[in-house]
């Protein structure tokens, strides 16, 4: 069956297939023309002039937030716009964590996670004597409910986990584990940069109290990323960057703050980014996120089924939740190997993804990752079955 979105994507080029949305994600007409608009057309400062461009473009930018809020059932002033996840999440280790967290508390991560989700708490924790425990991973590398309460203790202060593994592509139960951190009375931050794209996230359903993502693994622009976060944690937060738009009154000897999420956005934010965002949003929601989910997971198990069955490939997630499939060529490190796919037209990456704890769970220093999104094909599936295929025959005849 035709795909019909993918006319939308002007980055597509016949003959080669872009499989690394897990990295980034491509971006459809209506996105890119949404920042051609604003850079354009307006071009200016938000929340500063009165004048016809700035009351524009400080509209388009809240209205961004509007829309992200009602994209994850959260409310506006829940919404902290920032440059990324990476930023998103330093941002709670960093101010939340900081001010609640002292020698001798606990904070519960896994091996699963991206840097980005662990490097924040564990900075934090080596700094005031905190100590990080790892969910035990089952011997399919999958969190499970049973395991994470495994590890709580009446120590245990915040649990950072991630919602959608970024090299297995598992689907963490999150919500049954946020119920049983609250349980306990233990804050839960959620890393959700490669689940949004997927799954319908209400974040009153989930009850989580910090989320993050960011704006270009889900077809919008570089440099906006998204905090949720409930509005008594953000409101007791201190920020972390002091600058122009934030402050309240400021003085010799005192300054104040506006409330979240305004405290937090110092200085000038991403304005097109943001705007592009809605645009985003709106595409998914027009394609329907249920559809992509299915539509990839489909392109997943079509290609995985062919890759079993091809001599010498080892696959790391025969099982996975959502369209990532992690493998290698056996005796091939993964950058050589990524480098004759990218000859033959496969976008795929190669590493360990910024999930290192993860690839060195699976015994491993690398490999490659294939990861589709609601613009592939199965002809992008049967181009990276046979090169595939090819790249086995070609390594072997140079003797790996």
């Amino acid at each position: 069956m035709k795909n019909i979105w993918r006319q939308d994507f002007p980055q597509i080029r016949e003959n080669e297939a872009y499989l690394d949305t897990a990295a980034m994600s491509l971006k459809p007409n209506n996105v890119i023309e949404a920042v051609d608009h604003y850079y354009r057309d307006l071009s200016v400062n938000i929340h500063r002039g009165m004048y016809r461009a700035g009351l524009l473009a400080s509209d388009l930018y809240e209205k961004a937030r509007e829309k992200t809020a009602l994209f994850i059932n959260a409310l506006p002033e829940e919404i902290v716009f920032t440059r990324g996840t990476t930023s998103a999440l330093n941002l709670v280790a960093l101010s939340y964590g900081s001010s609640k967290l002292q020698k001798g508390d606990e904070i519960v991560t896994s091996e699963l996670e991206h840097h980005s989700s662990f490097l924040p708490w564990q900075q934090l924790a080596l700094r005031i004597g905190a100590r990080i425990r790892f969910v035990p991973l089952d011997s399919s590398g999958r969190i499970t409910v049973a395991n994470f309460k495994s590890v709580l203790t009446a120590k245990t202060k915040v649990v950072a986990l991630t919602y959608v593994s970024n090299v297995m592509g598992y689907e963490t139960p999150i919500k049954e584990i946020i119920a049983s951190a609250h349980e306990r009375g233990v804050v839960v931050v959620v890393d959700a940069a490669q689940a949004v794209g997927h799954l319908k996230i209400d974040v009153r359903d989930l009850g989580a109290d910090f989320l993050a993502f960011s704006g270009h693994k889900m077809l919008a622009p570089t440099g906006i990323g998204v905090l949720y976060g409930k509005k008594e944690f953000l409101d007791a937060m201190e920020p972390l960057e002091y600058g122009g738009d934030m402050n309240d009154e400021v003085g010799k000897d005192l300054s104040t703050w506006k409330e979240a999420p305004t405290r937090f956005e110092a200085g000038t934010m991403p304005v097109a980014a943001a705007i592009g965002l809605t645009e985003a949003i709106e595409y998914l929601e027009k394609v329907g996120l249920e559809n992509i989910h299915r539509e990839s997971i489909q392109l997943y198990k079509y290609t995985m089924a062919q890759l079993k069955k091809i001599e010498g490939v080892t696959i790391y997630n025969p099982d996975a939740d959502m369209g990532i499939i992690a493998f290698n060529i056996e005796d091939v490190p993964a950058h050589d190997a990524v480098s004759f796919y990218a000859d033959n037209g496969v976008a795929l990456r190669a590493g360990h993804h910024c999930a290192m704890l993860v690839t060195k769970w699976l015994g491993i220093s690398s490999c490659l990752r294939a990861s589709f999104f609601l613009y592939n094909n199965y002809e992008d599936a049967d181009l990276l079955i046979r090169t595939t295929k090819e790249a086995v025959k070609f390594f072997r005849t140079l003797g790996f």
